[in-house]
């Protein structure tokens, strides 16, 4: 009944395995749990490997990208419904996967069940992906139903194989931001349905303040290039916050860009020491997004 998909890059899993484990073994229907090593590095596969025992675990020999991989477990699946958990989530609740197979009696298309986040705020090197994760994406279950598009998120969710077979993850995203946007803005265009449930993974990596600064900077310019794609067109723009806001500030984009460039570094250094501002770290993404927009700008004027 459900395929476990686990896409992995350079972490490991074994916590998740054992969470996993005793609930597919309870389970009173199929199922099975399939792991695939995006090119991890060498220590990390030998120590998922042995983790992996009893499921199905696959090496790719290149990286292949967020968005290419979760459409590859189409082919090692043998089930009719997919579920995708992100490799860094932690499971708290024994009643997880029976959580899931309840939901199918309903006849649902794809199910989201919500990420969380410890309660007890990290060191300050890790505090702006916390204070982000914390205020923007644990959502309540109500709350996610509110916005059942705009709340999906990628990290744990249920999809129907028939669906996922028609709407597939935009495999021109391959590096980290906005995969699972594009993927809920085709879910809605389509009218495919979203569950929201109250069945949340615990996020188990909290990346540091410098990296998450740099997935950031990945994701606004995942972003920019989007914009280029034909078939996304103005209803993107109601989807992405960022997107709704400098839409409404265009015309004082210059002024703008004049003051993140002067104050960059020093907004840069504010968020990569924790000391965290949201409203801060939205302008300093706001001001990417324009700076990156315009260097892709005259990158395309330059080669018409």
């Amino acid at each position: 009944m459900i395929s476990i998909c686990i896409p992995v890059y350079n972490f490991e899993i074994d916590l998740l395995v054992k969470a996993l484990s005793p609930q597919i073994e309870s389970a009173d229907a199929a199922v099975e749990l399939i792991v695939i090593d995006d090119n991890s590095r060498a220590d990390i596969k030998t120590r998922n490997k042995a983790s992996c025992q009893n499921c199905k675990y696959i090496e790719l020999s290149e990286n292949i990208g967020r968005s290419k991989i979760r459409n590859l477990f189409l082919n090692y699946a043998s089930q009719d419904y997919l579920l995708f958990l992100d490799c860094d989530s932690l499971i708290e609740n024994p009643r997880f996967l029976q959580n899931y197979l309840e939901t199918l009696k309903q006849q649902a298309k794809v199910v989201c069940g919500g990420r969380i986040y410890g309660p007890r705020p990290p060191g300050r090197q890790q505090r702006l992906r916390w204070k982000y994760g914390v205020c923007k994406e644990s959502q309540p279950c109500e709350s996610r139903k509110k916005q059942p598009y705009k709340s999906f998120m990628s990290n744990n969710f249920l999809i129907q194989r028939r669906v996922l077979e028609e709407i597939r993850f935009d495999e021109r995203i391959t590096q980290y931001g906005h995969e699972d946007t594009l993927f809920g803005y085709s879910l809605a265009k389509n009218q495919i349905p979203i569950t929201h449930i109250d069945n949340p993974v615990l996020n188990g990596d909290i990346e540091s303040n410098t990296e998450y600064l740099r997935k950031t900077r990945e994701g606004i310019n995942n972003l920019t290039a989007i914009l280029n794609y034909e078939e996304y067109h103005q209803d993107l723009i109601q989807d992405i916050s960022l997107l709704r806001f400098y839409d409404k500030i265009r015309r004082f984009e210059n002024i703008v860009l004049w003051f993140f460039l002067l104050k960059k570094p020093v907004i840069n250094y504010l968020l990569s020491k924790g000391y965290v501002n949201l409203q801060l770290f939205d302008f300093y993404k706001l001001g990417l997004f324009i700076e990156q927009k315009r260097k892709r700008s005259k990158t395309k004027n330059t080669k018409t």
